[in-house]
């Protein structure tokens, strides 16, 4: 089994091209090992929309670290495995454009698996939204929290291997550069 480094972002406006939260969530040997949470000062406007959806505002995020910082932080976290991520596209996006934006050089490519588009092939007859997933697997989740959403990410993955899921099937490849 490989070691998977759940992630899920949150984003303060419609642009989804920075984060103000950010939740980790990593798995290996068939269990969380580790978890990491942090707000992220964008360094942008935020939408009312996103606000209302995440409870995160300029004022949550004032003293939080912007992206650069928080880079240094967890990039040896994201180097050390394979990301995952619900809608894994959509956040996997976001990091790309943060780490473009800050001109911050990474790697041209990673792998990952995306934990929703695994459900429409182990699970083809649900709807594969999280708090769906959540509902049938009896995951708390307490949704568009950046932590809470990595950690039922990890757990749903916990179960799809657990049911007999081939990992090797379901693991892609993301284009990081330009």
């Amino acid at each position: 089994m490989y070691r998977y480094i759940v992630f899920d972002v949150e984003t303060p406006n419609r642009y989804n091209n920075r984060m103000s939260a950010i939740g980790i969530s990593v798995v290996e040997d068939g269990r969380i090992t580790e978890e990491y949470f942090s707000y992220v000062n964008p360094e942008a406007v935020f939408d009312y929309f996103n606000i209302q959806l995440t409870g995160i505002s300029e004022k949550t995020v004032a003293d939080a670290p912007a992206f650069p910082d928080l880079w240094a932080e967890i990039e040896p976290i994201f180097s050390s495995g394979i990301l995952v991520a619900h809608n894994a596209v959509f956040d996997l996006g976001v990091l790309k454009k943060c780490l473009q934006d800050y001109g911050i050089p990474w790697k041209e490519s990673v792998r990952y698996c995306c934990t929703a588009r695994m459900g429409r092939v182990l699970l083809p007859e649900m709807r594969h939204r999280l708090n769906d997933l959540c509902d049938y697997y009896g995951i708390a989740l307490d949704h568009h929290k950046a932590d809470s959403d990595s950690h039922a990410c990890a757990e749903i993955l916990l179960r799809y291997f657990h049911s007999g899921a081939d990992e090797r099937k379901f693991i892609r490849t993301y284009k990081m550069g330009k």
